[in-house]
């Protein structure tokens, strides 16, 4: 069974810095392309960040410079480390792989306020 969790999540302040983890089991990462995920209140669910198979990464306008999405292939986690965080930036965080995408797990919290 293939499972995702997402970690790392919680209450910052605008300007602070937090790293999700997504732990996978089932289905390695390593060997498929992951995508990062928020859905805020009342949005759609959106892909902020991306990480191809071969290590290219990709980021949503709104996260460039800010975001960066990694791998440990060992450990087959994906992480993504956000900084100068926004309030705008307060969702619920998921991860996903970009092809054939699993369940959606249970996410991680972000909140971003003063």
């Amino acid at each position: 069974q293939v499972q995702l969790v997402e970690s790392g999540g919680g209450l910052v302040q605008p300007g602070g810095s937090l790293r999700l983890s997504c732990a996978g089991s089932g289905r390695p990462v390593s060997t498929n392309a992951m995508g990062w995920y928020r859905q805020a209140p009342g949005k759609q669910r959106e892909l902020v960040a991306s990480i191809t198979i071969t290590g290219g990464r990709s980021y949503a306008d709104s996260v460039k410079g800010r975001f960066t999405i990694s791998r440990d292939n060992a450990k087959n986690t994906v992480y993504l480390q956000m900084s100068s965080l926004k309030q705008e930036d307060t969702a619920v965080y998921y991860c996903n792989f970009l092809i054939a995408r699993q369940t959606w797990g249970e996410g991680t919290p972000v909140t971003v306020s003063s």
